[in-house]
């Protein structure tokens, strides 16, 4: 094991790691030779205000948004039902193994800064700094995205445009309100929008499959109809040969398919506010598995059973529910009042969605001015455990909403949107590349990984699965300009890559950082133990609470 010893410098603190060899008890001195602040849990100013069925909502529910209810049309539409089906599965899968490998570093060390930190504290500084800063854009700029689809949902029953800045407005006001009022508040509004997304995607699974079955007022049994007519893959119009077309549009269905499991890792960021991190974290990660199975991809094999993927309506890009697969064949059903209720159900995920977004950037850019990676003063938290400044910093970036008003600024601002996706690329790819890192450490050290309070026994295989994947997924995310050349485009696509590597190369060499070996990595200063974080878990008393806890 590991004992820190620290030593004070002219330049900040320096660690020395005393290794303990696991069979013969002698320790050996590692002398840091990198500036890397460890102690961070010393200042971390927040508190654990995050209740156990805060925490469970938000990993089941936290970030669902337009990407799912609106977005799963868009890729039917690309793909096919069958091609959409296979890009949902296998995104998913990343999505999941890039979770499963924060969560067992979060549930080892539930601190500020999560896995940028742990990039710079178990991979090399240079990547924490670039991971960091990557994912605060990535986030910041996402939160005026589902701002600009709340509003555009709006218009679903307000069709005078004059009215968008209003509501603008007023949506930038109640998000900004939500994360400054503190993190209970957050965690309680967020409680009340998961549920609201949870009922309305099961009851939109339950009546789809009704209406497939013929169960409408109309009585038309559909089955699997559009799997055979116009098909189960769509083409990308890109190559003759039918085959290499249809791959070609499975691919291009990937990325569309990602923006939908966006934000996943919510639930290891909050690890720093939550009461009984260790446990609540691993209850949550586990869940999630069961999350991506039920609502993503039965909801889109649902889906391709109830539209063709040629329909006029899914072409049309009105941003409201009138583009969702479910309300097209609600509508087709003949039944009227459903979907005014499913855009006021999309329209809460969208905000939800936005004000998750605003408190990931927010504790990001905290977390990385704990470890002297972002301005000192953003450290600076009120005593009910808010990062004021930083939340402040990243509700700036809400007003960038307003840029959807004006036509050209719709333009960049659709930039943005595009940005958003390539950027959490990168942060999956960081996510399975620390744990790669952090397991090798780990068993150098003569830990046992099996004894974490979360461990997936498939480690670190299914990171290697990410990680293979999600490089593929940056290098293909725009490869349709290579067909049909335009500059914009191409910029938009592959831009991310590099200022990703300038941030990354940037920092390494103005702070000349190295990797950790595996004997430097430092697995104790500032992270609290299990008995510091952990209380013991009360049983139920009665029938509600063997509910609740069956639920939460």
């Amino acid at each position: 094991m590991s004992d820190i010893e620290k030593k004070g410098s002219d330049h900040g603190e320096s660690y020395v790691v005393q290794h303990q060899d696991p069979e013969d008890g002698r320790s050996t001195p590692l002398p840091r030779t990198q500036k890397y602040e460890l102690d961070a849990h010393d200042l971390d100013g927040v508190q654990r205000r995050l209740k156990q069925r805060h925490i469970q909502m938000i990993a089941i529910a936290g970030t669902i948004g337009t990407g799912l209810f609106l977005g799963s049309g868009h890729a039917l539409n690309i793909a096919g039902p069958l091609g959409a089906l296979i890009a949902y599965v296998l995104v998913g899968s990343v999505a999941y193994s890039s979770l499963c490998a924060v969560g067992e570093m979060t549930t080892w060390a539930p601190i500020s800064g999560t896995f940028p930190h742990f990039a710079g504290r178990w991979v090399d500084p240079a990547l924490g700094f670039a991971v960091g800063w990557n994912y605060f854009y990535t986030q910041a700029i996402s939160t005026p995205v589902e701002i600009t689809a709340a509003v555009i949902l709006i218009g679903f029953w307000d069709t005078n445009t004059s009215h968008v800045p209003i509501y603008t407005a007023v949506m930038c006001v109640l998000v900004c309100l939500v994360n400054i009022l503190g993190v209970r508040y957050f965690g309680e509004s967020e409680f009340f929008f998961s549920i609201i997304k949870l009922t309305l995607i099961t009851g939109l699974l339950i009546a789809g499959l009704v209406i497939d079955l013929g169960g409408g007022p109309q009585g038309d049994r559909i089955g699997f109809r559009y799997w055979k007519n116009p098909g189960a893959v769509a083409r990308a119009g890109l190559v003759d040969n039918i085959g290499t077309d249809r791959f070609l549009a499975i691919i291009s269905s990937l990325v569309n398919a990602a923006f939908s499991f966006q934000g996943m890792e919510l639930v290891a960021i909050a690890a720093s506010e939550t009461e009984n991190p260790r446990r609540n974290i691993a209850k949550g990660v586990r869940r999630v598995f069961y999350r991506i199975v039920f609502f993503y991809i039965l909801g889109i094999i649902m889906i391709g059973m109830l539209v063709a993927y040629n329909d006029p309506d899914l072409l049309e890009a009105t941003g409201t529910a009138a583009e969702s697969p479910f309300v097209i064949a609600i509508n087709r059903a003949g039944i009227k009042v459903l979907p005014h209720i499913i855009n006021a159900g999309v329209f809460t995920s969208a905000f939800s969605a936005g004000n998750s977004f605003l408190f990931c950037s927010s504790r990001i850019l905290y977390g990385l001015a704990l470890r002297g990676q972002a301005p000192r003063f953003l450290t600076y938290c009120t005593k009910q455990g808010l990062p004021i400044y930083a939340v402040l910093i990243c509700c700036a970036f809400v007003w960038l909403s307003f840029m959807n008003v004006s036509s050209g600024g719709a333009t960049v601002f659709n930039w943005f949107v595009n940005l958003t996706t390539t950027g959490g690329f990168f942060s999956w790819l960081s996510m399975n590349v620390t744990y790669v890192f952090f397991y090798r450490g780990m068993r150098a050290q003569g830990y046992d990984l099996r004894k974490n309070v979360y461990n997936n026994r498939f480690q670190p295989y299914i990171a290697y699965w990410g990680i293979f994947w999600t490089t593929l997924f940056i290098l293909i995310n725009g490869y349709a300009v290579f067909f049909n050349f335009n500059a914009s485009d191409f910029l938009v696509s592959y831009i991310n890559i590099p200022i990703f590597f300038g941030l990354y190369f940037g920092y390494k060499i103005w702070k000349r950082t190295k990797f950790w070996s595996p004997l430097e990595m430092d697995f104790v200063t500032g992270i609290p133990t299990v008995e510091e974080t952990e209380h013991p878990e009360e049983p139920p008393k009665n029938f509600g609470e063997r509910i609740a806890s069956i639920l939460f």
